[in-house]
């Protein structure tokens, strides 16, 4: 009976033991490593590439209304009929290799925040609408017409969520290629700020 039991301990310990051996096998085969080192650098080369992508883009119309304080003068008034542009990015230039891991079958990627890169005015689709005592200001009164406007772009875009709208689509359109570049399931990963990047 005892000798029964200790051959069934041996059988237990040698299959246990082997199963240690076999999982840290895995952990020191240099081809294993060697496959993930070379699957990160093609991501993150990839994203160097890619740069700064662009995923989000809000286009507004407004009416603008700017008006010059005179003391004895009337003042010069304008009435613009604007039209201008909002674009999130993301700058995949900042990914570093330690934002890049990778657990079991998934490539896990720590993106950097969402960016409002941009906002501007499309001169071409915007128009005066009307001007009134404005005969000898009326550059001045317009720049400041032009000036107001594109700040309230900005201040619009940030309002109704244009570095969510470029989070979100940075999973629908980023993902897929990195997918496809790593033969593995990706998840991608923000910071839970968000940063305005020297817009213009």
């Amino acid at each position: 009976m005892f000798r029964g039991l200790r051959s069934i301990l041996i059988i237990f310990f040698i299959v246990i033991g082997s199963v240690f051996l076999w999982e840290k096998g895995k952990s020191l085969n240099p081809f294993t490593q060697q496959e993930i080192k070379t699957t990160h650098n093609m991501v993150l080369k990839e994203m160097l590439v890619l740069g700064k992508i662009e995923l989000a883009n809000f286009t507004f119309r407004d009416v603008v209304e700017q008006e010059l304080k005179f003391n004895y003068l009337p003042n010069p008034k304008a009435i613009l009929i604007v039209q201008g542009n909002a674009v999130g990015c993301i700058d995949l230039a900042k990914v570093k290799p330690e934002d890049v891991a990778t657990k079991d079958d998934t490539l896990i990627v720590h993106l950097p925040d969402p960016e409002l890169c941009h906002y501007s005015i499309d001169h071409k689709n915007s128009r005066i609408y009307d001007t009134q005592y404005a005969f000898m200001n009326e550059q001045t009164l317009l720049n400041e017409a032009y000036s107001r406007a594109q700040e309230k772009i900005k201040q619009s875009a940030l309002e109704m969520g244009i570095l969510e709208q470029t989070r979100k689509n940075a999973d629908l359109v980023l993902r897929p290629i990195l997918e496809n570049i790593s033969k593995k399931k990706v998840v991608l990963q923000f910071q839970l700020k968000a940063t305005l990047d020297n817009p213009k």
